[in-house]
């Protein structure tokens, strides 16, 4: 699921925003709805993806809805991983550091 990681990434930021992906060095970013910007980027060993996210604190609650709606499905679409799944490996990975 790793090998295609970047180009997945990328084509699931337009796919689920449909917003202009703009690429920064080695990031890519948008912003959409209730995200001020949305940064995403590959970590050192291309297994694993950087997500940083500025919220636009003047967002209505069906903004903020959608934009959370779309944000689920692209890191469902980007990872492989069900939300479930991301909790649960998250908790794997708390317990190793």
């Amino acid at each position: 699921m790793t090998q295609d990681l970047g180009t997945r990434m990328v084509d699931a930021l337009q796919e689920c925003f449909g917003a202009e992906v703009r690429q920064a060095g080695d990031h890519y970013q948008i912003s959409y709805g209730a995200l001020k910007l949305l940064d995403v980027s590959i970590g050192k060993t291309g297994k694993t993806m950087i997500v940083y996210t500025e919220s636009n604190t003047d967002a209505g609650d069906e903004v903020i809805l959608d934009t959370n709606r779309r944000f689920r499905r692209y890191l469902d679409i980007t990872t492989g991983y069900s939300t479930k799944e991301r909790v649960k490996k998250a908790k794997t990975v708390e317990k190793e550091d």
